[in-house]
This record gives structure tokens, sequence and C-alpha cells, in this order.
């Protein structure tokens, strides 16, 4: 049996789950998920103990990974109707920085024209600082994909260290050819 799976999911006060057929529907303070699970996998809301439980109908390879994955995202939905996923990103370059124009998030990173990058509706994007991008929202996985998207526009390189990096990511940095070698 899957540890993740086989545990219920609790649903705090204030949170309201509905399943019709094949599709959960939860809603909270920040606003309303809904999702169709795979058919293979069982998923029941007990209102009574405000608990969801993921059941699987046999031990196969597919069932059993489906079963812990369908709870976590159950999960992830509960909490993010609560409170929203956050992911914050640094910009690190002389001249490099970040504007947002309304649902556009703009950012001058060393190419020649300045990348713009669209928002979706479900994300909040803020610009705290020039150097500071602070993504959120209640799907887990459109805020980490539109960090995930900032970030792919300059990955931080190894040797200055400079472009966009997750606050708190450690960037392995390697020494030049000048301090490399000894030689001449």
């Amino acid at each position: 049996m899957s540890r993740i799976g086989k545990q219920p999911v609790p649903v705090p006060q204030g949170v309201d789950v509905a399943i019709d057929g094949g599709t959960i529907k939860v809603k909270g303070t920040n606003g309303e998920l809904s999702w169709a699970w795979h058919p293979r996998i069982g998923v029941e809301y007990d209102a009574d103990k405000r608990q969801v439980i993921v059941t699987r109908p046999n031990d196969q390879r597919q069932s059993r990974a489906l079963h812990g994955l369908t709870r976590s995202l159950i999960e992830n939905m509960v909490d993010g109707v609560q409170k929203h996923f956050e992911k914050r990103l640094e910009i690190q370059g002389v001249g490099y920085n970040a504007t947002l124009a309304g649902q556009v998030l703009q950012l001058s990173v060393g190419y020649a024209n300045t990348v713009r990058i669209p928002v979706p509706e479900n994300v909040i994007c803020e610009v705290p600082a020039p150097t500071q991008i602070v993504v959120k929202s209640m799907d887990k996985q459109a805020c980490g994909q539109l960090a995930a998207d900032i970030r792919s526009v300059r990955p931080p390189e190894p040797y200055k260290g400079k472009g966009i990096r997750y606050a708190g990511e450690h960037v392995r940095r390697k020494a030049g050819k000048a301090l490399a070698g000894g030689g001449k």
C-alpha cells in the first residue's frame, strides 16, 4: 500500500469539497480549483470526518503510481485554496532587472531585446524590487511552471553567477581560465 496514498486528506474549516463523477472541486478563501482524476482511482469525501479518501482497485504498477499522485494533488488543491503557493526569484547581474506592465513581465537580462513573459490569469506576479520577482498562485503547478519559465530565460551561469535564480539557490561556481591553469 502506498504510504502517501493511504493517508486521508484532511479538509479544514472554510474549505468546501464537492465530488461530481470523476471531478473534484475545492473552494476556499482564495478561489476554486477543479480537477478530473484518472478513472482507475477512487476518490470519496467523508463530510462527517471532513476528509478525502483515495483508493485504488488493485496492486498493478500504474494503480500504485496514480494512488499517491492523486492524493498529493488533492492535498495541494486543499492547501492552495487556503494559502497561495509562492516562488521567489532573484536576478543577479549588472543592469539586469525586471518590471511588470499589467499582466506582462518584462525582463532585461543582457539580451538585445527585452524578454516579455505573459502572466496567466490564475497566477499573481509581483516585482517588489527590480532584482526580485515573486510568483504566487493557488495552483501549485501553475506557480512552479511560471517560475521555471522565468528562470529559463537566463539561468545562472557558473563563472560569474549572473542570471535568474530561485531565492536561496546555490550556484556552483567554476574557476575561470586565468585561475585554472597557473601556466604562464
